[in-house]
């Protein structure tokens, strides 16, 4: 199915191979579809598009993979920061304002990746729907994101240094490195059972935090009852408006990984009934795990208390130790260290599976070296593994100068890139439905649909926009600071870079409404009809599973 690389005018035909994605014009031909010979087709197509991965993740796994990757250090460590710059109302709102935009994304993302579940997921969109030259650049934007595996390690080396330095940050990150590569070489099946485990913690213990936290509020637990008292004094917001404002950036990486639900779209056992399950949970997901986080921490913690802004970066200042203090669990330090380590850990995992992924979708589409598509016998893409845990070990090195420094460094490069991948996600989404109505489809053969087209992507796309450009005005004022400048903007070079240059040498032009493919790849109405028969056939018990799950 593969050919050489010919699409757009002045491509190099000899460098990289992909797939021809030229749509069959604004016509389905459904009866083709419908004969024998055409279905073995269609899964020739599919089976080229998605050669070597397995799907190897059950619907067990994409749910937890889903919620596991919404809970890690942005929620454990970086939680208290917020309300202390934005009062316990301000940080509130905040979080439900990226947390509603997040869930906007989640949908546009699952309307596409139910309808093409592949690997590589929005940069291989950007290249059949819009632009070469955009997949091309988010792609390796959300690769670049790799950096978010350096900024894990270097956090996994503080926190072990919380108990006691043994050995050096480097050595610690080092070791965390060598097994987050080892599980990603033996394939999806068992980064999906750790990821599930490493999920049910976080979950648990966000739980207990939650009970413990009503418990402290009401005056269960503690020697006061506390209510709505630091709402009052010493106030719900600080530093007005403004402070609110500020702390959408660190918000939005609180809230980065949900769309690794699109990404194992490729590898999932049954994607038109374990993706749309996943995204409609993470709804319901933000309101409990965050927005009710924040709440209580608001209440149980004044604004103006001095760890709150956790300037170390330790387990025994985090906003969660505090509020187990409060309730007398003095072991509460040792229990959230133990487990934001967990988090970190199953967060450096997660980054490795995607951005390996991303490259193996950018080898897929012509815009990496071809032997990135290369799968060892656990369907894993080996060479894309070890190429993107390239900057782990750059990390490593870092680290022997400060792990601290590096990890500041580190998350302000990772919170925007990350807002760059929303932001073209839903640009995507709407170029995506553009041409599906611009080709006479009807909506209805999609077998997810985003709730709100096209409110959600709009406001999803402007929100991103303002922050990814306002998100450094504090290098501005009060008087204008050249390295918190670079710091903030930095994360925002690759993107543009990468999509000029790739417009410079390949001379792309946007993809033509009539000329969008939505055939190659697709998932069939008879996959559609076997997943639900073979959900129908589920015992009440496991229905009953997939509700709560």
């Amino acid at each position: 199915m593969s050919e050489k690389l010919d699409v757009e005018e002045g491509h190099s035909a000899d460098t990289f191979e992909k797939p021809n994605y030229r749509g069959s014009g604004s016509h389905f031909d459904n009866e083709k579809l419908e004969e024998g010979a055409s279905y073995l087709s269609h899964a020739n197509e599919v089976a080229s598009i998605q050669q070597g991965v397995k799907r190897g993740l059950s619907a067990r796994h994409i749910q937890m993979i889903s919620l596991g990757a919404a809970i890690g250090t942005g929620l454990f460590l970086n939680s208290g920061q917020n309300i202390a710059e934005a009062g316990p109302a301000g940080a509130l709102i905040a979080y439900c304002v990226v947390g509603f935009m997040v869930y906007c994304v989640a949908t546009c993302l699952g309307e596409m990746a139910t309808f093409l579940p592949v690997s590589g997921s929005f940069n291989h969109y950007a290249t059949r729907f819009f632009d070469p030259a955009l997949g091309f650049a988010l792609g390796w934007n959300y690769w670049f994101s790799a950096v978010t595996l350096a900024t894990e390690l270097s956090a996994a080396a503080t926190i072990i240094d919380w108990w006691q330095p043994v050995m050096p940050d480097a050595a610690w990150s080092t070791i965390f490195l060598l097994v987050v590569i080892s599980i990603n070489l033996v394939g999806v099946r068992l980064y999906g059972e750790l990821e599930y485990w490493f999920a049910l913690i976080k979950i648990l213990i966000t739980i207990v935090f939650i009970i413990i936290g009503i418990c402290v509020a009401s005056g269960g637990l503690g020697d006061q009852v506390i209510g709505f008292k630091y709402w009052h004094d010493p106030g719900a917001f600080v530093n007005g408006g403004l402070g609110t404002i500020s702390v959408l950036l660190s918000a939005g990486f609180s809230f980065q990984g949900t769309e690794i639900v699109g990404i194992t779209a490729g590898e999932a056992k049954n994607p038109t009934k374990s993706v749309p399950r996943a995204i409609r949970n993470t709804f319901y997901r933000i309101i409990f795990f965050y927005i009710i986080t924040i709440f209580l921490l608001g209440m149980c913690i004044p604004s103006n208390d001095p760890d709150l802004l956790n300037e170390d970066g330790s387990a025994a200042t985090a906003s969660f130790t505090i509020v187990f203090k409060l309730a007398g669990i003095e072991a509460g330090a040792h229990v959230i260290n133990a487990v934001v380590l967990t988090s970190v850990l199953s967060a450096a995992n997660s980054d490795l599976y995607t951005c390996s992924r991303t490259l193996l979708g950018l080898a897929k589409d012509g815009n990496a070296p071809q032997f990135m598509q290369r799968t060892n016998r656990y369907g894993s893409p080996y060479l894309a593994v070890l190429f993107s845990s390239v900057i782990g070990f750059a990390c490593v090195f870092v680290s022997i100068y400060s792990a601290s420094v590096g990890f500041q460094w580190f998350l302000s490069i990772t919170a925007v890139t990350g807002f760059i991948s929303w932001w073209g996600i839903v640009l995507v989404h709407l170029r995506f439905r553009r041409a599906y109505k611009h080709q006479g489809r009807d909506t209805k053969d999609l077998p997810y649909h985003s709730l709100w087209f096209p409110f959600d992507a709009l406001f999803a796309f402007i929100l991103c926009t303002v922050i990814i450009l306002g998100q450094g005005y504090g290098a501005f004022t009060p008087k204008f600071e050249g390295v918190t400048f670079v710091m903030n903007y930095i994360g925002v070079v690759p993107a543009p870079v990468c999509y000029i240059l790739y417009k410079i040498f390949r001379r792309t032009r946007v993809v033509p409404l009539d000329e969008c493919d939505f055939d190659t790849g697709r998932v069939s109405q008879e996959e559609i009809e076997e997943e639900d028969l073979e959900e129908k056939g589920l015992p009440w018990y496991r229905k009953v599973l997939h509700i709560i799950a």
